[in-house]
């Protein structure tokens, strides 16, 4: 037999092709030898097909068939018949027929693969990364990337639709350390200079407003040189949104656009919208996060108000330091064993608490250790302050502000796991925190950071803060939030230099300093910049979410590993002297 075209793929023959004469090209994904008929089960990226050698319908077929082994890759040629009853497969789209072989070619063999290829293997993920060509064949892999694919295409489509112009950037470009470090590349004809790779395109997509595209999107891939967790890779993609002339409510209402087409062309859901807005303030106070998951209840309460005047040593000294009680209630949980609360204080210490006051909601009233600290009345006005019941369990924590409502937001993700309290079926939850900080302090090098990045825009109203109280002053910053992810983060640009000026005075950033990272974009600023805005989405983690899978590796082609290595190619790898002489690079041994 000599090679011929497929007529058919592996996953599209039914009853109405029986008779037909086809020929299948694909891989042998299993082999069954019953008694001398011969099944093979063809696979290719569209499904399988079954394919029967028998030694009374053609002997030399059948004969060559006996040579197949896994992952063969082989051509076919047969006529489809239709499968007995009995034989019927309902879990294959092409369960009700088979193809009886009348020829077979063997394109090429293959050696035994390191793992089967097929769905939920059990597998290191090493392995799968180092073979990661072969772990491409499994259908579950294959699915991710066709709805990553799926998702490019409503992507695009979209912003054509709504008259946005697609313009690539340029990956090598001015360092600009601002955040995360940077992915550095030497030149050659520049001795001493560098590129560095885009961490994101943001000061070219400002510039591109400043040169008059009101519209402008990217999916582009962005590069930090970071410590990676399994959301984050060294390089990823974003889709890269700016627009002219907006305010932040015309950035929602494009966004939102764009997720009622994701959520039904991938989903097939309804997306309600507006969608509902959080501030990031009320986000941390109410579920300790300011990327929370509403899919599920567990509200937490700050508490100070109950114990504003309390005796109980622990809370008024946290009182007196600007230190927060917050409590959390947990509906019928009030039968917990001290064991299982054991596990919880444990918990919450290694998130860095210093304990777990914990309070079962009785008829009688409130069963804990501490409950004789406090009065009748605070009692009183704790149960109703939680709204409790009797039969509830109660939580509370005090210390740090920022602290103690985090690690609380752990615990009530941890009592959701425990609790099963997202269902399989649950609605997902997407929504908007804004009303972001503009800048964030730290302690170690006694500076403000902005807490996204040196280009938000501060609220009219907070303008004059920047100078006597930088840490007061909220931006116009907004995250979008889904199931307890950021999946998108932008925010009003500022688009006059004297502002941006005072961003960078406010940052500890000199003129000088500014004027060699940023001078490009506040020169261009000087020359008719145009109120903008816009936001970027991390599309790896979107798609993530969206197959349901629990890491980004499973839904990029070619990953690296948490340690930013390539198992398959075994990247980054050592160069020649004649390459570093080239760059003059010098390696210090």
């Amino acid at each position: 037999m000599q090679f011929k075209n497929r007529t058919h793929t592996c996953g599209e023959l039914r009853e109405k092709n029986i008779g037909e004469k086809v020929v299948l090209n694909g891989w042998v994904s299993t082999r069954r030898d019953l008694g001398g008929v011969i099944f093979i089960d063809l696979r290719d990226r569209y499904g399988i097909t079954q394919i029967i050698f028998e030694p009374n319908h053609n002997q030399e077929t059948h004969n060559a068939a006996k040579e197949l082994r896994g992952e063969y890759v082989i051509s076919i040629e047969g006529v489809i018949e239709k499968r007995s009853e009995d034989t019927v497969n309902l879990s294959l789209t092409t369960g009700t027929i088979d193809v009886r072989a009348d020829k077979l070619l063997i394109l090429n063999k293959a050696i035994t693969p390191p793992f089967l290829i097929q769905d939920n293997i059990d597998t290191n993920e090493e392995t799968r990364l180092k073979y990661r060509f072969l772990d491409l064949r499994r259908a579950e892999m294959q699915k991710n990337l066709f709805l990553r694919h799926k998702m490019y295409q409503s992507v695009r489509s979209y912003f054509d639709e709504n008259d946005f112009v697609e313009i690539e950037t340029p990956v090598l470009m001015k360092s600009t350390p601002e955040g995360a470090r940077d992915y550095l590349v030497p030149s050659r004809i520049h001795k001493g200079k560098f590129y560095a790779l885009p961490q994101s395109p943001q000061t070219y997509k400002q510039l591109l407003m400043v040169s008059g595209f009101d519209k402008y999107y990217q999916i582009v891939k962005c590069f930090r040189d970071e410590d990676l967790r399994a959301d984050r890779q060294p390089e990823f993609t974003q889709i890269d949104v700016e627009m002219s002339f907006v305010q932040q409510e015309d950035v929602f209402k494009v966004v939102e656009g764009l997720m009622k087409k994701l959520f039904k062309n991938v989903w097939n859901k309804e997306l309600k919208t507006p969608l509902q807005k959080l501030t990031y303030s009320d986000a941390i106070e109410k579920y300790g996060s300011d990327k929370p998951d509403l899919r599920f209840g567990l509200e937490m309460v700050t508490l100070n108000n109950v114990f504003a005047n309390t005796e109980f040593k622990v809370f008024n000294e946290q009182i007196a330091n600007n230190g927060i009680i917050t409590g959390l209630k947990i509906p019928g949980c009030g039968d917990y064993t001290r064991n299982q609360l054991d596990v919880l204080t444990e918990f919450v210490k290694k998130q860095g608490a210093g304990g777990l006051i914990w309070m079962r909601v009785k008829k009688e009233g409130l069963e804990a250790p501490v409950a004789k600290f406090f009065t009748q009345d605070e009692k009183q006005n704790l149960v109703k302050s939680l709204n409790a019941r009797t039969g509830d369990l109660i939580f509370i924590l005090t210390g740090p502000r920022l602290k103690t409502f985090s690690i609380m937001g752990s615990l009530r993700l941890e009592m959701a796991r425990r609790l099963d309290l997202i269902k399989k079926d649950t609605p997902p939850s997407l929504i908007w925190v804004t009303d972001f900080p503009l800048l964030e302090w730290d302690e170690e090098t006694n500076r403000y950071y902005a807490m996204h990045h040196p280009f938000t825009s501060p609220r009219e109203e907070d303008l004059e803060l920047l100078e006597t109280s930088p840490g007061d002053v909220k931006a116009k910053a907004y995250d979008l939030v889904l199931n307890g992810n950021e999946i998108a983060g932008g925010s009003i640009r500022i688009h006059d230099s004297s502002v941006q000026s005072k961003m960078f005075k406010a940052l500890g950033i000199t003129k000088e300093e500014a004027e060699l990272k940023f001078g490009f974009l506040l020169n261009a600023l000087k020359y008719g910049a145009p109120p903008h805005g816009g936001i970027a989405f991390g599309f790896d983690r979107m798609v993530m979410l969206f197959t349901g899978s629990q890491s980004i590796r499973e839904v990029i082609a070619f990953p690296k590993t948490s340690s930013a290595i390539s198992l398959m190619d075994d990247s980054p790898s050592l160069v020649s002297d004649e390459q570093l002489n080239e760059l003059h690079i010098k390696i210090k041994k």
